[in-house]
């Protein structure tokens, strides 16, 4: 699942193609937009709000996407091959003089009047790479519900924008706390809310993520996809257990040793591809 970094430096790169351009094609492929055209209309901005992005444009319309598993966006030049998936996976197309902007496997594609954006977005948390940012709501959001373990809390968009599965694992283990552990427990939430935020800092402008300060292939998390194997600290083996009900449940990694608080019996410590 694509996190909030991946998000913002989407938007950006998309900005600098599409903003301040007119669209001279458009092609939408899904049912609900399938009539819709916007050549004629110039991009206004591209932005992100947590894991959403909003393309507006000009008469006060905004296309609103979200990417949840595995959706992206993928530029090209006029005239370039195509990379980024399989033609049946297309979603969308936006094209100006210089660029194609396509959108493969995008589960979430709206097409809004911009005043109503509140309708998709506004639901979210202070987004932590957002020009909105705000700490201490988050800090107070997540407070809200002392009896609920810190790695959902983590995760729930309306709580703080931007978090997903990889930076959830990777804070928590440099908190040295279980993603078990009740948010009423954890000593210090502030602290925790900024090391997420700087670590997104630290990655948003590149498509690595790395939360260890190395960009080596393989070396790049603590205990992120590394059930099975020694950690990077102490050497004890990675485990692994999915946490919440489904839909909404994910796989978490941690370091029995490094990590303090609970953790479900018998969790597994399954051999990782990952060095």
């Amino acid at each position: 699942m694509p996190e909030g970094d991946t998000v913002w430096l989407a938007a950006k790169r998309m900005d600098l193609a599409l903003a301040g351009r007119v669209l001279t094609y458009s092609d939408f492929r899904v049912p609900s937009l399938a009539t819709v055209d916007l050549s004629g209309r110039s991009v206004r901005e591209v932005v992100s709000r947590g894991k959403h992005l909003l393309t507006r444009l000009d008469g006060e319309l905004t296309l609103h996407t979200h990417f949840r598993m595995d959706g992206t966006w993928r530029l090209h030049r006029i005239g370039v091959r195509r990379r980024g998936g399989a033609a049946h996976e297309i979603r969308v197309i936006l094209r100006n003089e210089e660029w194609e902007a396509v959108g493969y496997r995008l589960p979430v594609v709206d097409l809004l009047e911009t005043r109503h954006e509140s309708r998709v977005v506004g639901h979210l948390g202070p987004d932590l790479l957002g020009p909105d940012w705000d700490a201490a709501v988050a800090v107070e959001r997540l407070a809200a519900a002392p009896g609920r373990a810190i790695g959902e809390a983590l995760l729930d968009q309306r709580n703080l924008a931007g978090i997903g599965n990889l930076y959830k694992a990777e804070v928590l283990f440099l908190s040295g706390l279980t993603p078990w552990t009740d948010v009423g427990e954890v000593a210090d939430v502030p602290r925790l809310v900024e090391r997420a935020r700087r670590l997104m800092l630290a990655n948003r402008d590149h498509d690595a993520q790395s939360t260890t300060g190395n960009l080596r292939r393989g070396t790049e998390h603590w205990v992120f996809e590394r059930s099975g194997l020694g950690c990077r600290r102490c050497g004890t083996r990675i485990r692994q257990a999915m946490q919440g009900s489904p839909p909404y449940s994910r796989v978490c990694y941690w370091c029995p040793s490094c990590q303090t608080g609970p953790a479900p019996a018998g969790s597994k410590a399954r051999a990782s591809r990952s060095a």
